[in-house]
């Protein structure tokens, strides 16, 4: 009876091959279809959490040192995710209808929010991008990006054959990214307006725009920003540190070169988690612009490697969400998706790129993972967005049994 009894029990017990088939299966269903995409869903929340976790690590000198207490950035951080997670909740509950319609307006509040910061901004290390309403800081760039991206969505779904085939079209977007990039450049932010414009010229792309019209306007836009660059002294000397940081390494080239050092000693396993070096008051922004290179040093060349696959496949789930929406005619929808997908992955290109001195310094932080409240909001509302677009998707022809479990 004893041996019956042990292997009724042995029998009972979940292998290690089931666990795996049903994890397999909360991602890929066979029974029912989900309502959202799992995936998305898992790589945005595993983003969110290695992003506090890295946001904790390499902040704690700092915190210490300006604050008195080493979790003050954490804490904020930890603040941060849960107003995010908020706004991602109720976006969710916003039929993507409702952003169609009223994208013009939302548009319009977010020049008018570029506008204001011009008026009453408040300057930080010579830029005035910050608005303050008591004790709320926000910054009008980052609302801006995501309501530029949900008038643009708008705008293609509306005028796609105009877009197609007529010139006015095609140009009509370009004046509005020309209104929103000479904002930008006021206050200035220059990293936005190089995200806004790649991420509007590649909508234009998928939009169906005309190959020559394509590459004019992408051509355009490379001879403007090496203009921004050449008149700007600034900005001409960060291109010439970026080319050279170690004829200045205590000056211009301090911060490129302290974030080489990071990513030299990171190896390929790093030194270990809370491990840096470079964060003990030598990397400036560790915690914000430069969270890669802290990647880098604690979790070496697999740690960055992991950071940039989980971001890739994020994008990758973003741009299957468009397709998918585009192909069942919600235009709205796919190519808000795209635009977000894009917008992701040219910020997330940048931050590291210049993290690793393989682009100019310039101040991007990375989606879901660099410490800043505006850009952690608008980021997971943006994921909230995608979210909302493909359970949309998956509803369309869906029958819902009543109750009762007849139909």
């Amino acid at each position: 009876m004893s041996t019956v009894h042990e292997e009724q029990l042995n029998l009972e017990m979940p292998t290690a091959e089931s666990r795996w088939q049903q994890l397999l299966n909360w991602f890929h269903p066979k029974t029912s279809q989900p309502l959202y995409d799992r995936v998305l869903f898992t790589l945005a929340m595993s983003l969110l959490a290695f992003g506090f976790i890295m946001v904790t690590s390499a902040s704690l000198p700092t915190a210490e040192r300006l604050t008195g207490n080493p979790f003050h950035f954490a804490i904020r951080h930890g603040v941060y995710m849960v107003v995010s997670m908020l706004v991602m909740l109720g976006a969710l509950r916003v039929p993507s209808d409702t952003w169609n319609r009223h994208s013009g307006k939302l548009l319009l509040v977010g020049l008018m929010m570029l506008l204001l910061v011009l008026v009453i901004g408040h300057e930080v290390n010579g830029s005035q991008r910050w608005v303050k309403v008591g004790p709320i800081t926000f910054q009008a760039a980052e609302v801006a990006k995501v309501f530029f991206c949900i008038y643009m969505a708008s705008y293609f779904s509306r005028r796609e054959d105009e877009v197609r085939e007529a010139t006015k079209g095609f140009i009509k977007p370009l004046v509005l990214l020309f209104v929103a990039s000479v904002l930008l450049l006021m206050q200035p932010d220059f990293g936005t307006v190089v995200v806004l414009s790649a991420t509007t010229v590649a909508m234009l792309f998928l939009a169906g725009a005309k190959l020559w019209q394509f590459f004019a306007v992408f051509i355009t836009c490379v001879l403007a920003l090496i203009l921004l660059i050449i008149v700007e002294p600034y900005r001409m000397q960060r291109l010439l540190t970026f080319l050279e940081p170690e004829k200045d390494p205590f000056g211009s080239g301090y911060q490129l070169m302290q974030s080489l050092i990071a990513f030299g000693q990171g190896h390929l396993s790093g030194a270990g988690l809370g491990n840096s070096i470079q964060k003990l008051q030598y990397l400036p922004e560790a915690h914000t612009d430069f969270i890669m290179a802290v990647v880098a040093e604690e979790l070496g060349f697999i740690g960055v490697l992991a950071v940039i696959a989980t971001v890739l496949m994020l994008v990758w789930r973003a741009l299957i969400i468009g397709r998918r929406c585009l192909m069942l005619e919600q235009r709205f929808g796919g190519y808000l998706a795209y635009g977000i997908g894009i917008w992701f992955s040219i910020q997330a290109f940048v931050n590291i790129g210049v993290a690793s001195g393989a682009l100019p310094t310039k101040g991007l932080t990375l989606p879901l993972v660099s410490y800043g409240g505006n850009s952690l909001i608008v980021s997971v509302l943006s994921i909230g967005l995608l979210l909302r677009i493909d359970h949309e998707r998956r509803m369309i022809g869906r029958k819902v049994a009543p109750r009762g479990g007849a139909e």
